[in-house]
């Protein structure tokens, strides 16, 4: 059997400060996308980025949130739906780095 998986960087679960708060811990606590050491990545991103972000940037994500989720989260589960009944023989998943579904 052949597989497809699709991946990409991640969405928050929903469009509110604290599910963004979450999504931002996960994603800029790896030390892959700041590369600096540990304990300043963590005061940096602890300390100032998720104090401030999350309540800027949640309007953000509310203004283009679909009513079945994160456009990217939607998007690619159709591209996977899209692929599933085309290619019948083949697993087809879906996955996000950070957030659901991981």
């Amino acid at each position: 059997m052949n597989g497809i998986l699709l991946m990409n960087i991640g969405t928050p679960d929903e469009p509110s400060v604290k599910s963004v708060r979450k999504y931002l811990r996960q994603f800029l606590l790896d030390p892959d996308v700041i590369d600096i050491p540990a304990p300043l990545r963590h005061l940096l991103v602890r300390g100032i980025i998720l104090r401030v972000r999350p309540r800027k940037i949640a309007p953000s994500y509310s203004s283009i949130w679909m009513k079945e989720g994160s456009p990217l989260r939607v998007y690619s589960e159709r591209m996977a739906d899209g692929l599933r009944s085309r290619m019948p023989d083949a697993e087809c998943e879906v996955g996000m780095r950070y957030g659901n579904p991981s």
